[in-house]
């Protein structure tokens, strides 16, 4: 499954045999509206593949998600506005057990995960994975509805 790149020219590669998560890079890629911010690229480390190539390793990314997400619950909710209050109607509730290496790196080709560099403004604020809305059930092997 091919990722594509982002506007910035960054993409993830899941490389199944040597069971690494990289991030990779590609200057021709980078849309034109950020030409500032790749001179500054250019300028600073230079725009050729990144070298080191940055990586997770499988097992290291599932013992944290795993220590993290190994269950939890997932609900979802109709929100309605009367005068200045919100209301929410519970639709429906997911129990969500085996958090699942395999499916998390398929959710990460597909871009139902996403990798977030948040480093702007001169202040890193570290690098996040961000799931897309209703997407963190494709994570686990186990799914119950209980409501």
């Amino acid at each position: 499954m091919e990722q594509r790149r982002s506007d910035r020219g960054f993409k993830v590669i899941i490389d199944r045999t040597s069971r690494k998560v990289l991030i990779s890079f590609d200057a021709n890629s980078v849309d034109r509206r950020h030409a500032v911010w790749l001179a500054g690229v250019k300028k600073k480390v230079g725009i050729g593949e990144l070298e080191p190539q940055p990586y997770w390793g499988f097992d290291d990314l599932f013992h944290k998600a795993g220590t993290k997400l190994p269950n939890c619950f997932y609900v979802e909710a109709v929100a309605k506005k009367e005068a200045d209050k919100e209301f929410f109607r519970y639709a429906k509730i997911l129990m969500l057990r085996e958090f699942a290496l395999e499916q998390f790196l398929t959710a990460l080709e597909r871009g139902s995960v996403l990798v977030d560099f948040d480093a702007r403004s001169g202040h890193n604020h570290g690098t996040k994975f961000r799931l897309r809305q209703n997407s963190l059930p494709e994570l686990y092997n186990r799914i119950d509805e209980i409501a």
